[in-house]
């Protein structure tokens, strides 16, 4: 740093101090720091600021004014394309297809049901994930019930509708059992698997491994029982899935237990549910490339996928009638790129290290995803000014509630409206009642009208659930007096 820049740089500072009274509320001391021009890195290409307008035509702007800031927009336009994309993707390619909705990644009523109007199936992992698909008209023998924990009370009820009941472990499997000889009733099962793929990590914890013969132990029980049936393979080999070689290998070894069962019990599979994974074009924090470099396309995914349970059916097709149904329970890659999160600037500030940083109304309370993504954040217009490295922070009084540890912005004016992408999966799911209240969600329709799915939380909602004992009414009876009372000062 040259001598002349530190001395103006010393009386720049020295005047500021002088005249600090005098200053704008938003006046803060200048800061010398490098501005980084060219790549990010040796992958990338330069940063460039995109902006969002509109959502299907609805400026943004007007979507605050009605309905307040921060606002979850959904797309039901975008959810149908999605799910209309994904469908013919994988059925132009394998005869026998069935996808079911994840219920975790997104249970607001309305999100489901655009779903369900598309033709998919429910797939759920609790008993109130399975009641609310029932509530919502879905039959059930279109819910796919998966997950460790299934009581007495629910899985009876489970089989009196008929819903595929897919088992994680021996204790499951012993109940459903107990029942079935008390209702005397045929319970057609599944059994989910958990085995080595090679490319993902294997998730232990769910379901019968293969490798151990725990699996084949389980299927050797249903087959002998006298009213449940071994009818589906299930298995879920992990998230956010970039190689779709795991699911090549996921079938191949599916298969080959098939075949295990098929010749040693008396079971005949009529299904293999692959589960989902299937990554969005969100991109994970600490990934050099783009999404769109690395991670597959639907149809990409859906050639692996089908050209590997085609070439094991061809190899089967003398000892079976029809080929196996093929079940997907996707979720991410289905809501992902429908729904935003507008959000407004409620303050700015200089850090000490002197980074520029601004909040937003918006934190981690809405937006979990952002531990595992970097989610992209645009304006709403094109703004002026040098466009900086900047700290986005949510609302919370929490030191981790950190919406981007570090994006490329210019200045941002107080009340200035963002909107960050892709935010429909797990958001509305994980979402924290946790200092601030939720916000309202609504849904932009095919002819650009808009509902409100979900209603804003407010103090009345909020205490809805409290009960408050008749001696706790009073918050100061009795307290004794600690401090003295708090005068203003005379003018």
């Amino acid at each position: 740093m040259s001598k002349k820049i530190v001395q103006d740089y010393q009386q720049g500072d020295q005047q500021g101090d002088q005249q600090n009274d005098q200053q704008d509320a938003s006046w803060s001391k200048p800061s010398i720091h490098p501005l980084k021009a060219g790549t990010i890195n040796k992958f990338g290409s330069r940063p460039f600021t995109d902006t969002q307008s509109d959502v299907d035509g609805v400026p943004v702007q007007e979507l605050i004014e009605k309905y307040g800031s921060p606002l979850f927009v959904i797309s039901e336009k975008q959810q149908r394309d999605n799910a209309r994309r994904i469908q013919r993707a994988f059925s132009s390619r394998y005869p026998r297809v069935q996808f079911g909705w994840s219920y975790k990644t997104n249970y607001l009523n309305a999100v489901c049901n655009v779903f369900h109007q598309e033709g998919l199936w429910a797939e759920v992992v609790s008993e109130f994930e399975y009641q609310k698909a029932r509530s919502l008209g879905v039959p059930g023998h279109k819910i796919i019930f998966n997950g460790p924990h299934k009581s007495r009370e629910i899985l009876e009820q489970v089989i009196d509708e008929g819903a595929l009941l897919h088992i994680d472990h021996l204790d499951e499997l012993f109940l459903i059992d107990e029942i079935a000889n008390e209702k005397k009733k045929s319970v057609p099962v599944a059994i989910r698997l958990n085995f080595d793929t090679g490319y993902t990590e294997n998730w232990g914890r769910f379901g019968f491994n293969i490798e151990s013969g725990q699996a084949f132990d389980a299927a050797a029980h249903i087959s002998n029982s006298k009213y449940m049936t071994l009818v589906g393979l299930h298995s879920h080999i992990g998230t956010f899935i970039t190689d779709g070689r795991a699911y090549v290998s996921q079938i191949e070894i599916m298969c080959q237990f098939m075949d295990e069962v098929e010749s040693k019990t008396n079971c005949t599979i009529d299904y293999i549910d692959i589960g989902g994974g299937l990554a969005s074009m969100n991109s994970l924090q600490g990934a050099y490339l783009p999404p769109e470099q690395y991670i597959p396309t639907i149809e990409e995914y859906a050639t692996l996928i089908c050209d590997a349970l085609l070439k094991e059916m061809k190899a089967r097709n003398a000892n079976r009638e029809k080929d196996l149904l093929l079940i997907l329970e996707t979720g991410r890659a289905m809501i992902d790129d429908a729904e935003v999160l507008i959000t407004s600037v409620v303050a700015n500030k200089q850090l000490p290290d002197g980074r520029r940083a601004s909040i937003m109304d918006a934190g981690l309370n809405l937006l979990f995803t952002s531990f595992w993504y970097d989610h992209k954040i645009v304006p709403t217009r094109e703004l002026t000014g040098v466009p900086e490295e900047t700290v986005l922070y949510g609302p919370l009084c929490m030191n981790i509630d950190v919406v981007r540890k570090s994006i490329k912005l210019p200045p941002l004016k107080l009340g200035e409206p963002m909107v960050i992408k892709q935010v429909g999966a797990y958001n509305n799911t994980q979402w924290m009642q946790f200092i601030e209240y939720r916000p309202n969600v609504v849904m932009v329709h095919e002819d650009q009208t808009v509902s409100v799915v979900r209603e804003a939380e407010n103090l009345q909602t909020m205490n809805s659930l409290d009960r408050l004992p008749a001696h706790l009414s009073d918050p100061f009876a009795d307290a004794p007096d600690m401090a003295p009372v708090l005068e203003a000062k005379p003018a």
